[in-house]
């Protein structure tokens, strides 16, 4: 008994001391194994965050480039207003002069409707024939001599206040708008006279972009901005006019 006691001692010594080296070799190679792929992880989070960090960088780039191109085109905005300011200001410091002297003041007021005309009909799309066929009845009833000019002079002032006050005016408003070829009632989202979205019926969403010497109406595809405009049209729906919002750039450039 002790013998085989023995015996049995002696093969489990001899089984570790020639198995060892083998369960050894095993591991080492597990944990080479498991050190390469680390390595591997570690370059490929490294490649991860280099590419982060130059998509980061182009982003910021893009959005600095649009920051100075919103600021250019408000500048331009507000350059276009004291222009239109100092328009109403010089024509009635010509009327005062004249009303001193008793004299007719249809040519005055007759120019003055040419001027707000021409405003009017290369600045923002927003009932462009609504607005430009009061100035054309005011006109048509001045030269028939059916309206008096001193009336037509009060009805020319408010149609240059309503002018100054589109520029600050946000809010929903309804009027036709031309897409794919086709004429449709829109309901649009005004933001002064910096820029116009639109949605139509049929759940097209987009915006008015400058084009030669007209507008055309973008529709929008890209799911993301397709969001930001629904988002826009939903907060002024409940009369939020202030805040934070992200919208595809569609900044109306001002020729002057």
């Amino acid at each position: 008994m002790v013998q085989k006691r023995k015996l049995l001692l002696s093969t489990a010594v001899a089984v570790w001391m020639f198995g060892a080296p083998a369960l050894q070799a095993e591991s080492q190679d597990a944990l080479v194994k498991s050190i390469m792929k680390l390595r591997n992880d570690v370059e490929a989070l490294y490649t991860q965050i280099n590419e982060n960090k130059e998509n980061y960088k182009a982003q910021m780039k893009s959005y600095m480039m649009q920051k100075a191109d919103m600021e250019a085109q408000i500048n331009r905005q507000e350059t276009a207003l004291k222009l239109l300011q100092a328009q109403v200001a010089k024509v009635k410091t010509k009327l005062a002069s004249m009303q001193k002297d008793d004299a007719d003041v249809t040519p005055v007021v007759l120019e003055a409707i040419e001027k707000l005309d021409a405003e009017i009909a290369r600045g923002i799309p927003f009932k462009i024939k609504e607005r430009r066929g009061e100035l054309q009845k005011i006109k048509a009833h001045l030269k028939d001599k059916t309206l008096k000019p001193e009336k037509a002079l009060a009805m020319v002032w408010a149609s240059y206040d309503d002018m100054i006050r589109l520029t600050k005016e946000i809010g929903l408003f309804k009027q036709p708008v031309t897409v794919h070829g086709k004429e449709k009632l829109a309901q649009i989202a005004k933001l002064g006279t910096m820029a116009l979205y639109f949605a139509t019926p049929d759940d097209e969403v987009g915006y008015v972009i400058k084009k030669d010497n007209g507008y055309s109406y973008k529709v929008v595809t890209d799911e993301k901005e397709k969001g930001e405009i629904v988002a826009l049209f939903d907060a002024l729906k409940k009369q939020i006019r202030t805040g934070y919002f992200t919208l595809p750039n569609a900044l109306i450039p001002e020729e002057l």
